[in-house]
């Protein structure tokens, strides 16, 4: 039986690539295909091991008359693997993050970083095809040399933003206070600061009953998350609560919660985020940044300028304005629809096709 292997930097629950190549195995599978996954053995979580294979170990595995399809999003040995497999090369470029973001705060992500982007650049010519998850990426890893890039919107699950919701959080959290919710890891590039800005903002001269919270890890960025605190204090905010990384059922409750989602990234390849909270039916006000104009596509409320006060403005009319808050509901969900109605699969089968 022939074979299309992936290959990730990492695999964990709650991570979007590693939800992305399990939903791949599984088309490839179901085209007759056998399929793996594989990665560095330090970066699967060890109660995954029997899901994916150390690739180091497994070389193995690979035949010429097979396909490899590496997932780049950051610095691994794997990236240096790659070209050195059997089979033929597919590359799908989900973002770098540049390094700068973390400079002085996580110097040892930005250099995973930074030798990412150096192994994107080495990588230029080593696959017949690539493919990037945004119009956004498929043009910044053009501009890093490699030849004609397809885009291919990321492969989500939504089945599992409908699953029920936890009810504690959800008893807890309908008190009749204004939720404010930015789900999203704790990262410099992510700009949470400024999240707390523009709360300071809403909480002081728009609506003193009001919550932000910000689910999402902060493994790693100790240091940036004290910092988030520590500007909280300074600010004299009431209600903030970074509640870090959470179950499923946990995260459909912090969406059943929120009466808006709010993003303020600097930098975003594609923002899941966004169209998760379109599934719960929450209005989005996000910050112009990276892909997230193209993951929007006319849905939600865009802000092309970080202007605080402005930005707690637009969420006072969100969250108040019954006939604005329709009419946004409306327009994301049209948008979702249309984000659904597309077969990736077949639109994956064609990219690939070169190489079947």
């Amino acid at each position: 039986m022939r074979a299309i292997h992936q290959i990730v930097a990492g695999y964990a629950n709650g991570d979007a690539i590693s939800n992305e190549a399990r939903a791949m195995r599984q088309l490839f599978r179901s085209w007759g295909f056998e399929s793996h996954i594989y990665s560095e053995q330090k970066r699967i979580l060890p109660e995954l091991r029997g899901e994916a294979r150390d690739l180091a170990a497994s070389r193995g595995d690979f035949r010429a008359d097979g396909l490899v399809l590496l997932h780049l999003s950051i610095g691994s040995d794997v990236n240096d693997l790659f070209p050195s497999l059997p089979g033929r090369k597919a590359i799908l470029y989900h973002n770098i993050t540049p390094p700068e973001f973390f400079r002085g705060v996580q110097e040892q992500t930005a250099h995973h970083l930074a030798r990412g982007r150096q192994q994107a650049k080495a990588l230029a010519g080593s696959a017949e095809v690539v493919m990037a998850d945004s119009r956004f990426n498929a043009e910044e890893i053009a501009a890093m040399g490699h030849a004609n890039p397809q885009v291919l919107p990321l492969v989500l699950d939504f089945s599992m933003l409908r699953t029920k919701p936890d009810r504690r959080i959800l008893r807890q959290y309908r008190d009749g206070m204004v939720n404010l919710l930015f789900v999203g890891r704790c990262a410099p590039n992510k700009k949470i600061e400024d999240l707390l800005n523009a709360f300071y903002y809403f909480q002081r001269y728009v609506q003193p009953a009001s919550r932000l919270i910000h689910v999402g890890s902060y493994a790693g960025m100790e240091q940036y998350h004290a910092l988030l605190l520590t500007r909280a204090r300074e600010l004299q905010l009431k209600n903030v609560e970074m509640v870090g990384a959470v179950r499923q059922d946990e995260l459909n409750a912090y969406y059943g919660v929120a009466r808006a989602f709010l993003c303020l990234s600097d930098h975003e390849g594609f923002c899941i985020p966004l169209l998760e909270a379109m599934a719960h039916d929450v209005p989005v006000v996000a910050y112009a940044a990276g892909a997230v104009p193209e993951t929007m596509d006319g849905a939600g409320v865009l802000m092309r300028e970080k202007r605080f006060d402005l930005i707690a403005e637009a969420l006072g009319r969100v969250t108040e304005d019954e006939p604005l808050r329709a009419a946004l509901l409306k327009g994301q969900r049209e948008r979702l629809a249309r984000y659904e109605k597309q077969d990736l699969a077949t639109d994956l089968k064609r990219l690939l096709a070169p190489l079947l």
